[in-house]
């Protein structure tokens, strides 16, 4: 686990700041890069605050100072996050909403980015090697997504299959056993029928990894936790950027077992490319 972004504490803190701090993350967040060329002076007229106000802010941030704390701060926007507003209004033109849901997933990877634990990496990477037989399950949205990782994991001469219907996957479950592993995907975690199918897979001797959100249901009944923290107003939107993070978590997993078979797996990896070669019209170029 990496050291969290400066600008995700600041928008993780605004329930429990007061007025006046309120006032300072607003600004700063609303202009990042402009709060790291500010003076103090001028951000706390700008945030309505006295000077004072705005070094009890920076030093609440685990910052000496401002000074300190615009270092910090531009080392966060460096590193890619920014802060965004990411709710599409009902007014929005295609000029709004384009860059708000394209800047929403960016933002989201990078946070993703730089809180994704390398150990827990390693730990399912394990799991995946020592498979025997890998069932990749999803319902909604999450079914798109396990599809996918049928299409990448097949290549590892190993027997994979996805699957979406949920009578389907509690067949599965019930005659898994030692040597099975199931990889359940879901955003919230929290949908009974999925919970379920990780319950009775679990109590057949499977292996269950749970690529969902960090303390939910699903996360607690499985083997092996992928913690994906993907905040998103599932009540109001479709899954976007949650399903796009899945995607990409699944090509580190993917990687990782492409590393650990080593330089003597990539022919295979080659001649499944070559292939696709007779399917395809030559380039001009």
């Amino acid at each position: 686990m990496h050291s969290q972004n400066l600008i995700n504490i600041i928008t993780d803190a605004l329930p429990s700041l007061n007025k006046s701090e309120t006032k300072v993350a607003n600004v700063i967040l609303l202009d990042p890069d402009g709060a790291t060329q500010s003076s103090i002076a001028a951000l706390a007229k700008k945030a309505s605050v006295s000077e004072p106000s705005v070094n009890r802010f920076c030093k609440r941030f685990n910052a000496s100072g401002f000074p300190d704390f615009k270092l910090k701060l531009a080392k966060s926007l460096v590193s890619g996050i920014r802060f965004v507003n990411r709710n599409v209004d009902p007014n929005d033109d295609v000029a709004s909403y384009t860059p708000k849901i394209i800047d929403s997933t960016i933002n989201t990877l990078a946070a993703v980015r730089d809180n994704i634990s390398y150990t827990r990496v390693n730990q399912v990477v394990d799991k995946l090697i020592q498979a025997k037989r890998i069932y990749f399950f999803g319902l909604g949205a999450s079914g798109s997504v396990a599809r996918d990782a049928e299409h990448k994991f097949f290549r590892f001469n190993l027997p994979v299959s996805s699957h979406e219907d949920v009578l389907m996957q509690r067949m599965l479950a019930s005659t898994g056993g030692a040597g099975d592993l199931f990889f359940i995907v879901s955003h919230t975690g929290r949908t009974k029928e999925i919970v379920e199918v990780a319950e009775i897979a679990r109590n057949n001797g499977s292996i269950v990894i749970g690529l969902t959100a960090p303390d939910s249901p699903l996360a607690a009944m499985s083997t092996l936790a992928m913690d994906v923290d993907v905040p998103e107003n599932t009540d109001e939107y479709m899954p976007m950027a949650s399903r796009i993070v899945h995607l990409v978590v699944l090509d580190v997993l993917a990687t990782g077992m492409t590393l650990r078979r080593g330089p003597d797996f990539l022919p295979h990896l080659e001649k499944i490319k070559n292939s696709l070669k007779p399917t395809r019209y030559k380039s001009d170029s």
